[in-house]
């Protein structure tokens, strides 16, 4: 069976060739167009240091203790805990996800806004709105402040960013306090709900307790160790039969009742126990259970986020970089005079330094017509010394009958042009009718 081989080897030998020397060529002739560029944006990135807004951050770590809720099991060991003994809920959730809501509830947002008077501004700073003047919504407002859990911790970090220092630290501080005030109610109201549950089962089962004892009958167990006499008896008489019988079956009814009673004694003092937890949580659930590691602090006017010099200078100097290159390349693109993107690989670019290289070309093909296409005139030293060559002939680089008659007999051409002289619309299209009519440029010479 044969096999096709679809990728040819010569597919593979192709190299990507890059021309450092044309490259260093041409951004050495954008040199002051490259120099202007990179000290403009240099400049302006680092005055908007000086011009720019500052804008300051206000950050507060609070640590959220899970030990005193009515309903974790650290604290009250007769109600079921939703977290486990690593700290992490069952499931692998965020211990803090429930704590994180309730900071960004509007509970909390709505009362931050008003303390702290925000309201909707004019459009632009000029164009009066519908919205003007009216509070900010909470949905649109905790956008601006970030609520970050450390993680493998329970703390959480608030940080709020203004270009008002004051208001970033009444902000940041106004969220903090009330949600302490929000967590204190929800522990109270949870533990009057948990109190109020265990006292009615509490009282139910008492009620249910004395009922029994009221209601117990039967005989004492000590009332059965004093018949054995009787016992002896009923193995010959049928009334002491009778009567010991009687005797067995008041002694099981009073052990029922005597176990039954004993089992409700024991729910009522269990119910009792809980009850007393259930009235120490409620003595001390107006307490929070947030702790601030780190407060709130008014900043000094320096103490900005940003902008910041020496941020801004590493910015100047990377986008100056770029710049400059964007404005190298625009201007390869549109420069009317010709610039080194326009020439091929083989270049001469100093033709007086380099001469001995086009003599080795001139010699190279010397059984070949050779014609020299000139855009710029040739230094007359360089014209004399070209005279020793009587294969070639000269003829002007222009888009007419002429040069494509001049140029037909010829078997190869070398072009000669002056970077930012010489017509980059004519060079190219000179070029490009050469290729057409297969002339092969033996190099091109820069004058």
């Amino acid at each position: 069976m044969e096999v096709i081989n679809n990728c040819p080897q010569d597919e593979f030998d192709e190299e990507l060739t890059i021309d450092f020397k044309k490259i260093l060529f041409s951004l050495w002739s954008r040199r002051y167009l490259i120099v202007g560029v990179f000290v403009l944006v240099f400049a302006l990135a680092v005055c908007s240091t000086f011009i720019m807004a500052k804008k300051y951050t206000v950050d507060a770590d609070l640590y959220i203790s899970k030990s005193n809720n009515s309903n974790l099991m650290e604290f009250n060991p007769y109600v079921l805990s939703d977290f486990d003994g690593k700290g992490l809920s069952i499931g692998g959730t965020n211990p803090l996800a429930n704590d994180l809501e309730i900071m960004q509830s509007p509970l909390v947002i709505d009362k931050v806004i008003r303390e702290n008077d925000i309201r909707f501004k004019k459009l632009y700073g000029f164009i009066t709105t519908q919205k003007t003047g009216q509070y900010v919504t909470a949905e649109n407002f905790v956008k601006n402040i970030s609520f970050e859990n450390k993680k493998g911790t329970n703390v959480i970090t608030i940080s709020y960013k203004s270009k008002n220092r004051e208001l970033a630290y009444n902000i940041v501080t106004s969220v903090i306090t009330n949600y302490i005030e929000l967590q204190k109610e929800i522990n109270s109201e949870k533990s009057k709900s948990d109190k109020k549950l265990i006292e009615q089962e509490y009282n139910r089962a008492k009620s249910a307790l004395n009922k029994k004892i009221s209601s117990v009958s039967g005989l004492p167990s000590n009332a059965v160790s004093g018949s054995g006499n009787l016992a002896a008896m009923s193995a010959f008489s049928t009334s002491a039969q009778k009567a010991m019988s009687t005797i067995q079956g008041q002694y099981v009814a009073g052990e029922r009742s005597r176990l039954s009673v004993t089992e409700d004694a024991e729910k009522v003092a269990q119910l009792s126990s809980k009850l007393e937890w259930a009235k120490l949580v409620e003595s001390v659930s107006d307490t929070s259970k947030v702790l601030v590691l780190k407060a709130p602090r008014q900043l000094q006017e320096w103490e900005q986020t940003s902008p910041k010099l020496f941020t801004n200078i590493l910015f100047g100097v990377v986008f100056g970089v770029i710049f400059a290159l964007i404005a190298v390349i625009v201007a390869e693109i549109t420069d009317r005079k010709l610039d080194y993107s326009a020439l091929s690989e083989k270049i001469i670019y100093n033709l007086e330094k380099d001469f001995t290289e086009l003599k080795m070309i001139l010699f190279a093909n010397s059984g070949k017509r050779i014609t020299l296409v000139v855009f710029e005139q040739i230094p007359s030293n360089i014209l004399e010394k070209l005279k020793e060559f009587d294969n070639i002939n000269m003829i002007e680089g222009d888009v007419s009958k002429h040069f494509a008659n001049g140029v037909a007999a010829a078997d190869d051409v070398i072009v000669f042009a002056s970077i930012g002289k010489t017509d980059a619309k004519r060079y190219k299209q000179v070029k490009q009718m050469l290729g057409e009519m297969r002339k092969n440029i033996l190099a091109e010479v820069l004058v």
